[in-house]
C-alpha cells in the first residue's frame, strides 16, 4: 500500500455502498469507525442525489475499542432494522473496522431479523471498489433470485431480458439505462427486471424469468450474468453498445438472442456522427493523436469509436481496474501501441507528457492532468466529479450516445482552433486583452488602442525535461512560439529546447526556432 493524493478507486465498501444506493427497500449496515462516513458525500455532493445513501454506520470511536465493539454493531443493525424496514439487509466491515474481525455477517445472524441478511466479506486490502461492487451484486443476485422460476413459454408474448449493471455513481448509468431501454422497447422487447439500480429485492427474485440478459457494464455484472447463465440458462448480450459501430452491432446481437427482426433496433438511427464523418469539415479531426485512459470497457471502446468513426489516432491506451487488464492488452496492440496498467496517476501523467497528444479522454484525473499541461481533454469514464454528472439527458450509449461522444471529443480541438485564430490577431488592438467585448464598447478597458498588451502564455514548463533549465527564450522568440497553436506548443518548445541544447545554443531566438523547426520537418 502507498499513500497517494489521487486514487481512480476507493475500498470495496464504496463499491458495495453503489449498488445498494442504487436499490430501493435495501439497507447496507456497515462496521466502521468515525471517520469513514465521508462515502455520504459521493452520492449528495457529487451524484447530487435526493436522499443520503441507505447506510448506517456502527461509528466506533477510539474509545470504544477497549468495550466490546461486536455489541456496537448488532445495536446498530437492529435500529437500523427498525428504523428503515428495509426487505433486504446486507453487512460488511470497512478497510479499518475489518482489522478488529468482528464477523458482521455472524453476529447479523444470532438477530433473528425477519428479512434476508446478506454478509459481505470485502478485503479492503487487497481489492478495490469495482471489484467490490462486482462482488455485492453477484451476492445479492446469488442470495436473492428464485432458482425455481424460469422465463414462461414464448407463444403469445414479447421476448423479455435483465439489464444488470447500472449502479449509483456510475458514468451517466441513468441515461445509458434510458437510451437502452427505448431502443430495446423499439424492437419489442420487454424489459422484465433492471439491477441494481432501481431494483428491489422482490425484483432480484424473479431475474429467472427473463430469456436473456444484457451486461451494459461488465465491471459490474460480468460475474452476476455468468451465474445467471449456469442457473437459469440465459444467454448474455456481450457486446456494449457504445459509439455508433457498436451500438448496431449490439442490436444484431440482441436480434438474434431474442428471434426480432434488428431491422426495428437500427430503424431508431438518428446519429448524425456518421454523416458528419463523411463530411468534408471532418478533415480537420482526421489523424489527431489521442491519448485514452480509464476504466477498461469505457477506454476500449472510446478507442474504437476514435480510430473507426472520428479518424483519431490512438497513440497512448490504459485502463486502471487490472481485472480486465487483458481486453485492455488486445485493443492496444490491435492499435499498435504499449498498453499502460495502473493505478498511480502520476504515472499516466508521465506517458502523456511524454506522448504530447492533442487530446486526451480519460477520467476526473485525467482532466485535471490535461489542463495543467494545456491539452484538451474529454471526460469518458469514472471516477468523475460533480460536473459529469449533468441534470439533463446526456447518455454514452446507443445511438443518442454516440452524438454526445462526438460533441464532447469534438469540442475541445474545435476550441482549440477557435484559439489558434484568435492568437494570430492578437496583435491587433480589438483583440487585445486589455479591451472589452465588441458588443459592450461602453465597457471597454481605457487602455489605449496602439498599446500593446502582451497576454499571459499558457504553455506549462515539464519539470521532468533538463533541457529546458539550459537555455532561455528571447522576446520575440516567446512571442513567434506563441502564434502555435496552443495543442501543438508544448511539442513545438520541446523540440526547439532539445535541439538547442544539442547545438550547445544558450539563449533561442527567432532564428534557432525556425532552424528547429526545419530540422524536425526533414
Amino acid at each position: 500500500m502507498k499513500l497517494t493524493v489521487w486514487t481512480y478507486e476507493g475500498p470495496p465498501h464504496v463499491g458495495a455502498m453503489r449498488v445498494v444506493t442504487g436499490m430501493r427497500d435495501t439497507h447496507f449496515v456497515l462496521h466502521a469507525p468515525q471517520g469513514d462516513t465521508y462515502a455520504d458525500l459521493l452520492f449528495t455532493m457529487i451524484e447530487r442525489r435526493k436522499e443520503r445513501p441507505p447506510v448506517t454506520f456502527t461509528t466506533f470511536q477510539s474509545r470504544d475499542l477497549g468495550k466490546d465493539t461486536a455489541e456496537l454493531f448488532k445495536d446498530s443493525a437492529k435500529e437500523a432494522y427498525e428504523r428503515f424496514d428495509p426487505q433486504l439487509l446486507l453487512v460488511g466491515a470497512s478497510c479499518t473496522a475489518e482489522l478488529l474481525q468482528d464477523d458482521p455477517g455472524g453476529l447479523a445472524s444470532t438477530l433473528g431479523l425477519p428479512v434476508p441478511v446478506i454478509p459481505l466479506e470485502l478485503p479492503s486490502y487487497s481489492r478495490k471498489e469495482n471489484w467490490g461492487a462486482s462482488e455485492t451484486f453477484y451476492q445479492v443476485v446469488r442470495g436473492l433470485a428464485d432458482t425455481e422460476r424460469r422465463a414462461p413459454s414464448k407463444e403469445g408474448r414479447k421476448p423479455r431480458c435483465n439489464i444488470l449493471g447500472p449502479t449509483a455513481l456510475g458514468f451517466r448509468h441513468r441515461d445509458d439505462v434510458k437510451e437502452i431501454s427505448g431502443l430495446l422497447r423499439a424492437m419489442g422487447i420487454d424489459v422484465s427486471v433492471v439491477a441494481p439500480m432501481s431494483a428491489t429485492p422482490s425484483d432480484f427474485v424473479r431475474l429467472g424469468e427473463a430469456d436473456f440478459n444484457i451486461v451494459l457494464y461488465p465491471e459490474i455484472a460480468e460475474t452476476a450474468a455468468k451465474w445467471l447463465e449456469r442457473t437459469f440458462g440465459q444467454p448474455s448480450v456481450k457486446t456494449v453498445p457504445i459509439g455508433y459501430g457498436a451500438t448496431t452491432e449490439f442490436i444484431k446481437e440482441v436480434g438474434d438472442i431474442a428471434g426480432v427482426d434488428p431491422a426495428l433496433g437500427l430503424a431508431q438511427d438518428e446519429s448524425r456522427l456518421p454523416w458528419w464523418s463523411r463530411s468534408i469539415d471532418s478533415t480537420y479531426l482526421t489523424g489527431k493523436r489521442v491519448f485514452i485512459f480509464g476504466d477498461a470497457t469505457h477506454a476500449v471502446a472510446a478507442a474504437r469509436v476514435a480510430t473507426e468513426e472520428l479518424g483519431f489516432k490512438v497513440v497512448g491506451l490504459g485502463c486502471y481496474n487490472r481485472e480486465f487488464a487483458r481486453d485492455l492488452r488486445a485493443a492496444a496492440k490491435e492499435y499498435g501501441v504499449e498498453p499502460l496498467i495502473t493505478d498511480d496517476y502520476l504515472e499516466v501523467e508521465r506517458q502523456i507528457a511524454e506522448l504530447q497528444p492533442e487530446l486526451v479522454l480519460g477520467t476526473q484525473m485525467e482532466r485535471h492532468i490535461a489542463k495543467r499541461l494545456g491539452i484538451g481533454c474529454a471526460v469518458i469514464s469514472a471516477p468523475v466529479h460533480v460536473q459529469d454528472f449533468p441534470a439533463r439527458t446526456s447518455p454514452q450509449m446507443g445511438f443518442e450516445g454516440a452524438n454526445v461522444l462526438f460533441d464532447t471529443w469534438v469540442h475541445p480541438l474545435v476550441m482549440g482552433l477557435e484559439e489558434h485564430l484568435l492568437n494570430m490577431f492578437r496583435d491587433d488592438f480589438e483583440f487585445s486583452d486589455s479591451s472589452g467585448p465588441s458588443h459592450l464598447a461602453n465597457h471597454a478597458s481605457p487602455a489605449s488602442a496602439d498599446e500593446h498588451v502582451q497576454p499571459a502564455d499558457n504553455v506549462v514548463a515539464f519539470p521532468e525535461e533538463t533541457a529546458g533549465d539550459q537555455v532561455t527564450w528571447e522576446a520575440d522568440a516567446e512571442s513567434e512560439l506563441r502564434k502555435i497553436p496552443f495543442f501543438v506548443r508544448g511539442k513545438a518548445r520541446r523540440n526547439t529546447e532539445s535541439y538547442a541544447a544539442e547545438r550547445g545554443i544558450s539563449v533561442i531566438n527567432i532564428a534557432t526556432l525556425y532552424d528547429a523547426k526545419a530540422h524536425f520537418a526533414r
